[in-house]
């Protein structure tokens, strides 16, 4: 795996991107939106996600094309995840249940191929320092999708989620809410339980933020509130 991702959006080296989807353009056309962005280097891209990466072994983030060679890589998007690969998935299939099954397979952000450089830079910087970004057509997706299988968070789970959402690491999170880091870990835990007790678990940050905002527990407009002070925290699971 690459070195650590803090470091490298810092500016201490860039974040290092393997490109995998089946079509030339596409990928001409993502290598040119990131080469505009100093803190970030494709290594390597190709259709093949196994020879991409050994191309590019140390790849920080993996931009995966949804479908490819005709078929649908959520397997592969899964296998990739389980072994500790950072993957943005970048797709035309933006339903919601595409992108939430894209999410619950591992993904660290899903985006859609309409979607502009803007979008896609910060995608992937994101994914790096393993914070959440919420791109426009997730956020469409995810808003206000009202569900009987709702859990219901309490005052301080959500206010930890949120905070968790918008920072790097849960001792951030315990500073401004002045608690301790393990009491931190409850609050998250406590939701993801919940979840997988309405049938609806989220084993990633990734998944439990599309939940929260599905469920309308969260904003999109929300996370990213802190950015400028997460940056300086290093991250933690």
């Amino acid at each position: 795996m690459g070195a650590d991702p803090v470091a490298a959006v810092s500016g201490d080296r860039p974040v290092g991107v393997a490109i995998v989807d089946d079509h030339p353009v596409v990928v001409e056309g993502v290598r040119a939106w990131l080469a505009t962005e100093p803190r970030l280097t494709v290594l390597a891209t190709g259709d093949d996600p196994d020879e991409v990466l050994r191309e590019a072994p140390d790849a920080d983030v993996v931009l995966l094309d949804l479908r490819l060679h005709g078929r649908m890589a959520l397997d592969k998007l899964a296998e990739l995840s389980a072994a500790g690969r950072r993957v943005v998935v970048y797709s035309e299939h933006t339903d919601p249940q595409t992108m939430l099954a894209a999410l619950d397979a591992g993904a660290a952000a899903f985006l859609a191929k309409h979607e502009g450089r803007e979008h896609c830079v910060e995608t992937v910087l994101a994914a790096a320092s393993d914070r959440p970004y919420v791109p426009p057509a997730l956020a469409g997706a995810m808003v206000g999708d009202p569900r009987p299988d709702r859990p219901m968070l309490s005052d301080k789970e959500r206010e930890a989620l949120l905070l968790w959402f918008q920072s790097m690491s849960k001792a951030s999170v315990a500073r401004r809410m002045q608690i301790s880091e393990h009491t931190v870990k409850q609050y998250v835990d406590r939701a993801r339980i919940k979840y997988t007790r309405a049938g609806r678990p989220a084993a990633t940050k990734a998944a439990l933020l599309a939940r929260a905002i599905e469920d309308g527990l969260v904003r999109p407009e929300e996370i990213g509130i802190y950015r400028s002070q997460a940056t300086h925290d290093r991250p933690t699971p």
